[in-house]
């Protein structure tokens, strides 16, 4: 599945082509898209229909575009508009977002349509051409849905939402959250994420640390493969249990996990075939960066040492045998 830097990838593609932008029409062209939103595709097309998207914000894996109120109008009996609302849009396993100008064949698996008018205009004041937002999902594990917001239990921003941020540092949006992602931890990259807080959940679990990893409800963002990248750089095997890391353990990990979404983000994410692109469809090349994940029976880069694949959690794990040994005292 898409970790952070790919779904990071495609809210920068968007932020500048949704972020005061007016939806024009809705096409919903497989309603098995909808599986997430509270009503049928004409409840889902009425309500989007008319509305400004304010911005593209994201929280770890998960990514949405809060919605300026909406015009006055007939409500549906699935409406809230005493309550903000938002676009979110979960690329589950293959799911993309696409954005052209209508000048391309409408891709295999176009599951949603939006046209879009920009908030810009041309050097000559007159208004950008319409955009069209395509949701593609090959395998319909994603979807798209209008969810009510509700407040941040913090009070700080939600997520990521980037140039947006210094422009509307204090719009109510921010500090509110679509409610289907209401439960997912901070990602390590957000301002507002406390490594405090996180050492101290991480030490009370008996579990693995890179169970603890997945745990969307302790830190978001971080899936197998930047996982298994992190731990290669902290040396810890996956199996060592988090209560027994030392806090300055758990601080060279938070800083190998900044370093090495970093890096995949400068390298627009990673792909191994065509289903996590960017919004014009172009793949990312982070895995040729790859220090363990995929390298199973290739020499390690800090040791030579040939680099191991392992069953894991139904998935696999890679490490280097060396540089992180297996705990003594776990049971295989």
């Amino acid at each position: 599945m898409p970790e952070l830097p790919e779904v990071e990838v495609v809210r920068a593609g968007l932020e500048p082509a949704v972020s005061g932008a007016r939806v024009l029409a809705v096409q919903v062209l497989d309603e098995r898209a909808l599986t997430r939103h509270d009503g049928p595709g004409e409840d889902f097309a009425h309500r989007l229909t008319g509305r400004t998207i304010a911005a593209a914000v994201r929280r770890g894996k998960f990514l949405w575009m809060p919605l300026e109120p909406a015009p006055t109008r007939e409500a549906t009996t699935t409406e809230h508009p005493e309550h903000p609302e938002a676009l979110v849009a979960h690329l589950g396993m293959s799911g993309q977002i696409l954005l052209g100008r209508g000048d391309r064949p409408a891709a295999k698996h176009r599951r949603i349509l939006l046209a879009v008018q920009p908030a810009g205009t041309d050097r000559d004041g007159t208004p950008e051409p319409p955009v069209e937002l395509e949701f593609v999902d090959q395998r319909t594990f994603g979807s798209m849905a209008i969810d009510t917001m509700v407040p941040t239990i913090d009070g700080a921003a939600a997520g990521y939402a980037g140039h947006v941020d210094d422009e509307h540092p204090d719009a109510a949006w921010r500090r509110s959250i679509p409610s289907q992602v209401s439960h997912i931890a901070r990602d390590p990259l957000d301002p507002a994420f406390d490594d405090d807080r996180f050492i101290a959940m991480a030490r009370k679990r008996a579990s693995g640390i890179k169970r603890v990893l997945l745990d969307q409800g302790v830190v978001s963002g971080i899936g197998n493969i930047y996982a298994d990248e992190s731990l290669w750089g902290a040396k810890l095997h996956y199996d060592r249990p988090a209560e027994r890391l030392t806090r300055a353990d758990l601080r060279l990990l938070l800083a190998e996990v900044r370093a090495v979404l970093g890096r995949a983000l400068e390298d627009g994410g990673t792909s191994f075939d065509a289903q996590y692109v960017n919004v014009n469809g172009q793949s990312g090349y982070f895995s040729q960066r790859l220090a363990v994940y995929g390298q199973q029976g290739k020499p390690c880069p800090r040791c030579g040492t040939p680099i191991v694949r392992e069953a894991f959690m139904n998935r696999s794990s890679h490490r280097c045998p060396v540089c992180q040994p297996r705990p003594r005292a776990t049971r295989r």
